[in-house]
């Protein structure tokens, strides 16, 4: 019972992340807003689109090591990959966005994030 909720809580995961790119690619500022630290109006739609790209293609990472690899190596990319979210909370607490946003939403996918590699490894 342990391993579908593993393998879907890790599938659910980097669903979002998916999204969150895509996102990124077709409204920008909005999910700029959404991340925390909105985009200023000269100029940051190349590092919002480098935003989405990174995001997309850790989603599509992440639901490729799910499909054609083992528990490990999923277990090993959500382990790595929750630096991401963990980057985020500095970030957005260094660029003026808020503790909710920093702790709320990005340290709490951190923390999810940590906890599909555990369900991962113990599958």
């Amino acid at each position: 019972m342990l391993t579908p909720f593993a393998y879907g809580l890790a599938v659910v995961l980097d669903l979002l992340v998916v999204f969150i790119g895509l996102r990124f690619f077709f409204q920008p500022r909005a999910a700029a807003a959404g991340y925390g630290v909105p985009a200023k109006d000269d100029g940051d739609s190349a590092y919002l689109t480098i935003k989405g790209l990174r995001d997309l293609v850790s989603g599509l990472l992440g639901l490729a090591l799910l499909a054609f690899s083992d528990t490990d190596a999923a277990a090993w990319f959500m382990l790595v990959i929750a630096l991401t979210p963990l980057g985020d909370t500095v970030i957005v607490l260094r660029n003026g966005g808020t503790r909710a946003v920093a702790f709320g939403i990005h340290l709490a996918t951190a923390v999810a994030v940590l906890a599909s590699a555990a369900l991962l490894f113990a599958a």
